[in-house]
Order: structure tokens, then C-alpha cells, then sequence
């Protein structure tokens, strides 16, 4: 899994039951701190889903949106799974950096 597919996985579980592309935009936007274009956030989320991390489903039609219903996805297992996998590699290998190297005691 590359780094922007997990990081809009964490969006989505961030998001819950009201993940959808704009408030998964909306997180990724905010904590890498650079533009994200939608058009990538909606590529990742066909992807995970496709990859069978995510499940998407039409949520009720909203007037706000002129009738229109968001998609809304969810972590599925496999994706909850993946995710959990990806943090105990990533605190491994962080807790395997000799203190030394970043000037600590």
C-alpha cells in the first residue's frame, strides 16, 4: 500500500460513517499541510475499494446538494487490517533507530 492510499485510508476512519470524498479532501488537506486535488482523492478511493479496503454505498439525497446523494465509504476488515499492519511496521522500524543517531540520551 503506498503512503497516500494509507493516508486516505486514516481519513476515512477519521471520518466514519460520514466519510465521503470531500471530507476525506478536507483531512487530507489539513494534516499534509499542501493541496490535494479531488481528482486524486476520488482515484485512491475506487482503488481502495477495488482493493477490497473500503466499501462505498449512496447516502440519503440532500438538499443542500440539490437533491444529490454523497458516496459515502467505510473501512472494511481487510482495510482496518491493512491499517494496522502498515502502524506496527512503521513503530518497528521507528523504535529500531538507535537513539544515538537522532542526538538523544
Amino acid at each position: 500500500m503506498g503512503e497516500f492510499e494509507e493516508l486516505a485510508l486514516l481519513s476515512v476512519a477519521i471520518n466514519g460513517k460520514n466519510a465521503y470524498s470531500l471530507s476525506v479532501l478536507e483531512e487530507l488537506t489539513n494534516y499534509m499541510k499542501r493541496k490535494v486535488l479531488i481528482s486524486s482523492v476520488h482515484k485512491v478511493l475506487v482503488r481502495l475499494e477495488e482493493k477490497g479496503y473500503l466499501l462505498s454505498h449512496m447516502g440519503d439525497p440532500s438538499p443542500a446538494r440539490g437533491g444529490r446523494a454523497k458516496k459515502l465509504y467505510e473501512l472494511t476488515a481487510t482495510g482496518k487490517d491493512v491499517l494496522q499492519q502498515s502502524r506496527e511496521l512503521r513503530e518497528s522500524m521507528w523504535s529500531a533507530i538507535p537513539k544515538l543517531q537522532w542526538g538523544t540520551n
